[in-house]
């Protein structure tokens, strides 16, 4: 007989596989066409005009979706018209059928995880359309116009509709069954590991790793050695997350170092909602820096590809650079995401070996630090290659690979990302956040770093992109 306890499984392994298998299937979605000679190159007519069908589609193009851009009434982010490009008018949207099925085909994913763990599906799948429509609201929120036009994205108003709840009504108790930032947030990232490819990185060579991989780790050691002998924070690992959170890549190098030191929920929290704030603020005032400063387009692109934490921030800052500024920005913050995996095992081995050891026990073993380690951290760096290799060796690896981020992938990430910060909202409360935030040394903590992390990244950029490599910068 199978029992609740036979049938338990790692969150971890649940989390490379949902994650996996998700990205299987938007790999498919864009085979199966071609196998069945469906989307060849060729005209096609499209609201009466005749327009070039790409080479690859996703079968999942309209089946996976959030809401859209919207400006007078919130039903265009659903149901309106998008512009045509070329075409002599727009075309008419309708975005529910992608919503609903995003949100269905998660909702499955996410029960047979459910399920993995030796829990109850049936309050799990009530409770998923309740953050689901928080969700919803969320990314209703950020494609309003104005706001996405000051790129302020989901995840900061997912945050905030979460901790609307919880600290106006308090969680509910019927909802609580899906209030699972990890495991969303893990599966989501072992799915963006299919957008970190290293052939599109390694277009900058050593300039952008010198700038991604120096300066992270002296600016991570530096902010954690002030918090404790400076600042001398209670607590080591709200210290090493927020440090992690600040030098890295913000929220996912947040989860996986909390994961690795195993912080407490409240302190993810405080994190989190830092980082989201500081991402907003350097977001906007680093251009004007920029400007002001008189700072080349690629200069300033490093600069900002590898200070500001939201890789979604980061393109939206350098947009106004030009395409070259925008693609130094974007392939440095990317160089620096690939360091999620080797900042969580860094962070495991510290804390096995150090922080939590026994004085009086002996040495650890290789297997605690194993089992310390953030396993999905291993789908993110599996996806990473794997798709890295096809985006190279197969033919029109740049094209499938393409259509597969954007017909389905990075929607699906989207929507776990969102779940994940609403699900952090909903577990967290003002009150349980005080203690952290007594004394202000968490935002001292934060400012100190992120100001050591502006200096060095734009002293290393400086040096890489204008005396070293000076040739890459004409």
């Amino acid at each position: 007989m199978i029992t609740p306890a036979s049938r338990m499984l790692s969150e971890d392994l649940l989390a490379v596989l949902c994650g996996g298998f998700l990205l299987l299937i938007s790999f498919a979605a864009v085979l199966l066409p071609k196998a069945f000679e469906v989307g060849r190159n060729g005209p096609s007519v499209v609201a009466g005009s005749v327009v070039d069908v790409p080479a690859y589609q996703s079968l999942l193009q309209t089946t996976v979706a959030e809401p859209g851009k919207w400006t007078l009434s919130p039903v265009e982010a659903f149901y309106g018209e998008e512009s045509a490009g070329q075409r002599e008018s727009p075309i008419v949207i309708n975005r529910i059928p992608g919503i609903i099925g995003a949100v269905v085909i998660l909702a499955l994913v996410m029960t047979l995880a459910v399920y993995g763990q030796g829990e109850r599906v049936g309050p799990f799948v009530i409770a998923f359309g309740g953050v689901a429509l928080l969700s919803t609201f969320a990314f209703l929120l950020a494609s309003h116009a104005v706001i996405k036009a000051m790129s302020l994205e989901y995840a900061l108003w997912a945050l905030l509709a979460g901790m609307w709840v919880s600290n106006t009504v308090g969680l509910p108790n019927w909802l609580r069954p899906a209030v699972r930032t990890e495991l969303y947030i893990k599966t989501g990232l072992v799915i963006f590991g299919a957008e970190v490819l290293f052939g599109r990185l390694l277009a900058l060579g050593v300039p952008g790793i010198f700038v991604a991989w120096v300066v992270t780790p002296i600016v991570l050691v530096t902010t954690y050695w002030f918090g404790q002998r400076i600042l001398r924070m209670p607590s080591q690992s709200l210290n090493m997350v927020i440090s992690a959170d600040m030098s890295v890549c913000g929220v996912s190098a947040a989860i996986a170092t909390a994961a690795a030191c195993r912080a407490k929920k409240e302190e993810l929290s405080l994190a989190v909602g830092m980082s989201l704030s500081f991402t907003v603020v350097m977001m906007i005032l680093l251009p004007i820096v920029v400007r002001v400063l008189g700072i080349d387009p690629i200069l300033g692109g490093a600069w900002i590809g590898g200070t500001i934490d939201s890789t979604g921030a980061v393109a939206a800052a350098a947009n106004s650079f030009g395409k070259e500024g925008a693609e130094v920005a974007m392939t440095t913050k990317m160089i620096q995401n690939i360091l999620i995996g080797v900042i969580a095992f860094g962070v495991a081995t510290y804390w096995t070996v150090s922080v939590d050891r026994d004085p009086a026990a002996r040495q650890p073993e290789a297997v605690e630090i194993w089992r310390r380690f953030p396993k999905f951290v291993l789908g993110f760096l599996f996806a990473s290659l794997f798709f890295s290799l096809l985006h190279s060796q197969l033919a029109d690896g740049p094209q499938i690979i393409k259509a597969m981020l954007d017909g389905s992938s990075k929607s699906f990430r989207g929507w776990l990302f969102c779940l994940a910060f609403v699900s952090i909202g909903l577990a967290t409360n003002f009150r349980q956040l005080a203690p952290f935030l007594r004394g202000g040394k968490p935002l001292v903590l934060y400012v100190c770093g992120q100001s050591l992390n502006l200096c060095l990244t734009l002293f290393m950029a400086w040096l890489m992109f204008k005396v070293v490599f000076a040739d890459l910068a004409q």
